[in-house]
């Protein structure tokens, strides 16, 4: 699976496309979190997995039944794009 990245967006390509209500997805798009993003999701769900899956769904616009019929390896590659849009940006020596 592979990723493509701009500044605002990522998309990823899923390894194990998958049809939800008649609807094929072979890749996700995702917008950068939000703070706003992040408080929605907390106030959705108990779980903090619950929580995620919000988050996840809402960034990339889909319903909540489309990321809990990802395969688990896109899914952990979705996490890793999450992770990476919460890191700072690396800055260059010097700067």
């Amino acid at each position: 699976m592979t990723h493509a990245r701009d500044t605002e967006n990522t998309t990823v390509n899923l390894a194990f496309p998958i049809t939800v209500d008649g609807t094929e997805y072979s890749s996700l798009s995702f917008r950068r979190i939000k703070v706003r993003d992040q408080l929605a999701a907390s106030k959705s769900s108990a779980s903090d997995e619950e929580k995620e899956i919000h988050l996840i769904a809402n960034l990339s616009e889909v319903g909540f039944d489309v990321i809990t019929a990802l395969d688990i390896a896109d899914y952990v590659k979705i996490q890793e794009v999450l992770q990476d849009f919460s890191s700072s940006p690396r800055q260059p020596p010097g700067s």
